[in-house]
């Protein structure tokens, strides 16, 4: 019995490592890439002061980490030696990033960047000095302290692994916020200036501008005749050539996929030339038919794909039994593997609506006409060489995201069944 606790004991110390330090070997490299990125940013600022304290405080944390990971394969007397080090490396980047915040402006940007500096470098300061700490750098662990601290890490792991993960998906989430904000305050904020203090002011003079004029309702209602035009021509086209390349046998078929793969290597801007001279022999220019279709060409290969695996995702068994009560192909088709492929087709629709929404190259050089441009193009027009009208272009394009938003919220459940329509199948 002794002898069993005793072998239990050994394989504790062995096995036993701090939460903290196990914490701090994860986060405290993603610290340091955080603060090279700080780094480039200082860089770009053109502040030397600030560029030379945050190299200062990319160094701290890389050598910390390296401290602190290589530490664990050191003999006793060498990890006392590392913990020293440790301490002596934390306070200092403690100290840099308290330097580098009392020199700042307190902008957000500064709070976020001083805050990946001084939250890692209190937060190692203050586990080291811990006694679990110490204790296991100084070598002094024992069975009753390992099976403590194993007991310990069992607890506190999982909450510490939510706070890293909730913390990412935080600036996660700000990359996406962070500009959408930007753009809202310029919109909203008197004059045009993309600078300022966020909600210093407040207007609706841009967007009263936009919606009271014409130009903008009839750059909209151009784009919502190319988008969903294209959306139905392009399914039209798309649907039956996916279904027959999923279900049918026939000459070329591999020749005619590999076809539809090879255009999608190969960038628009190269067939933009044929592309206006066949419009202009077809009299197509400055027409919505002729953007409805060169944009329902050029999404036809991606659609014809994406539908193709969803189609050979529906049971082979469910068509054969229809056919077996007398269904036509065409009825099994329409009646079976057409109604469980709603949500696949719903995400294709959304995609090919998105492409012609967004486009902005063929729709710039096919209409040279006011009354012709789609939203990106007149958006691109309210950027003159002299006197950039920023306001008024960041209202235009929070109006011009709202029918996007308004889809995806509207479709957000069939998006989610069709883009895992076909993982699995069976």
């Amino acid at each position: 019995m002794n002898a069993a606790r005793d072998s239990y004991a050994d394989i504790a110390v062995r096995w036993y490592r701090p939460v903290a330090v196990a914490f701090l070997r994860r986060w405290l490299p993603c610290a340091g890439i955080v603060n090279l990125l700080v780094l480039g940013g200082e860089w770009i600022r053109e502040d030397l002061v600030a560029t030379m304290l945050a190299s200062s405080g990319v160094a701290a944390l890389v050598t910390l980490s390296a401290l602190i990971i290589g530490s664990e394969a050191l003999p006793a007397k060498s990890r006392r030696i590392c913990w020293l080090a440790a301490v002596f490396v934390s306070l200092s980047a403690l100290a840099i990033g308290l330097l580098s915040l009392v020199r700042s402006s307190f902008s957000f940007y500064d709070l976020f960047s001083r805050a990946w500096l001084i939250g890692p470098g209190g937060l190692t300061l203050y586990w080291l000095l811990s006694q679990e700490v110490r204790v296991w750098f100084a070598g002094q662990v024992d069975g009753e302290n390992a099976a403590a601290g194993l007991a310990r890490h069992r607890r506190l792991a999982p909450r510490l692994e939510s706070f890293g993960t909730h913390l990412l998906l935080w600036h996660a989430a700000a990359l996406v916020v962070v500009p959408v904000v930007w753009i809202v305050d310029v919109a909203i904020s008197p004059g045009n200036a993309l600078g300022g203090a966020i909600g210093d002011a407040f207007t609706l003079e841009h967007f009263e501008r936009l919606l009271v004029g014409e130009s903008f309702w009839l750059w909209t209602r151009n784009s919502l005749t190319v988008a969903t035009g294209t959306t139905m021509l392009g399914l039209a086209f798309a649907i039956p050539a996916g279904y027959a390349f999923s279900r049918f046998k026939f000459s070329g078929r591999s020749q005619a996929m590999f076809a539809v793969l090879l255009v999608q290597m190969f960038p628009g801007v190269i067939i933009l030339v044929p592309y206006f001279m066949v419009m202009k022999t077809l009299g197509l220019l400055n027409t919505s038919i002729g953007l409805i279709l060169a944009y329902s060409v050029t999404a036809l290969p991606l659609c014809v794909w994406m539908l193709k695996g969803f189609f050979d995702t529906v049971p082979r068994e469910l068509e054969e039994a229809a056919l077996l009560d007398g269904c036509t192909q065409v009825q099994v088709f329409r009646r079976i593997v057409l109604p469980l492929s709603l949500p696949a087709v719903a995400v294709t629709a959304l995609f090919s609506f998105l492409a012609a929404w967004n486009e902005f190259l063929l729709a710039l050089v096919f209409n040279t006409s006011n009354e012709q441009y789609t939203l990106p193009v007149g958006l691109a027009s309210m950027i003159p060489a002299n006197g950039q009208r920023w306001g008024d272009f960041a209202a235009a394009s929070i109006l011009v995201s709202v029918p996007v938003v308004i889809l995806f919220v509207l479709f957000q459940k069939p998006l989610v069944q069709g883009l895992s329509f076909g993982g699995v199948k069976g």
